[in-house]
């Protein structure tokens, strides 16, 4: 059985955090949950720790400060790769993403997808718990980066993923220049340039219950920035 990897990044996700690595551990028992905090102040980071130390496929990647998203998820990678991982993840800790869908992610895996997508565009998928902005910054997001960048994936926004060994390597981790919420365009992006195979999967996003959305207008318009680079440099060649 390929080795599997997910990995949540945390920030002062002390109320979230207990039942999040329960249910990934039931859900998906082979694999292992590297949870990778910001020095949450909060003490997110000991109850990690207690976990790891009574879990040993519980693992915690501690970093010194609020580094962002996107380097929390390629610093993760990046070990993950050296260590020698077949597959990797990519989720949130505040129940958002709901670890019951881990096992399609597999399947599509299987079945020989390269990254798999949790998509809320698709049919089956929905999001539940957001008022109407919210849905129009994430709907508008993921209509105007598919346009800008001629892309037919339903949601480029979505942060609940998974990718192959083979779809990291050509990604080029190293190359990845957003962190925020354009982190996951510019991997899907890169994926989709590489020729990968990337299927979506419909799942249901349930807003957060406890803590702080960690979406900000700063996060969304630096996205919106991000895209037209993408394509610009995508046209040169330059990715």
């Amino acid at each position: 059985m390929a080795r599997t990897l997910i990995v949540t990044p945390t920030y002062n996700e002390k109320e979230n955090l207990p039942r999040l690595v329960e249910a990934v551990r039931s859900a998906l028992p082979e694999a292992d949950l590297l949870i990778v905090d910001d020095n949450s102040p909060d003490g997110t980071g000991a109850i990690a720790d207690a976990f790891a130390a009574k879990d040993p496929q519980v693992k915690v990647m501690h970093r010194s400060g609020k580094l962002g998203l996107g380097t929390a998820y390629i610093q993760a990678f990046t070990q993950g790769l050296a260590e020698g991982y077949e597959r990797f993840f990519e989720m949130d800790a505040d129940f958002s993403h709901d670890p019951k869908y881990l096992r399609a992610f597999v399947n599509a895996l299987d079945e020989g997808a390269d990254v798999v997508v949790g998509s809320r565009n698709i049919p089956g998928g929905s999001v539940e718990g957001w008022g109407p902005g919210r849905h129009v910054i994430s709907k508008g997001g993921s209509l105007y980066s598919r346009t800008i960048l001629g892309l037919g994936i339903r949601d480029l926004t979505g942060g609940f993923n998974a990718f192959t060994r083979r779809a990291l390597e050509k990604i080029e981790l190293g190359k990845i220049h957003s962190n925020g919420y354009s982190f996951q365009i510019e991997m899907k992006f890169r994926a989709s340039l590489a020729g990968l195979r990337i299927q979506e999967v419909p799942i249901v996003f349930v807003d957060r219950q406890v803590g702080k959305s960690k979406m900000s207008r700063k996060i969304f318009l630096e996205a919106i920035g991000v895209v037209w680079k993408l394509r610009y440099d995508a046209v040169r060649g330059r990715l």
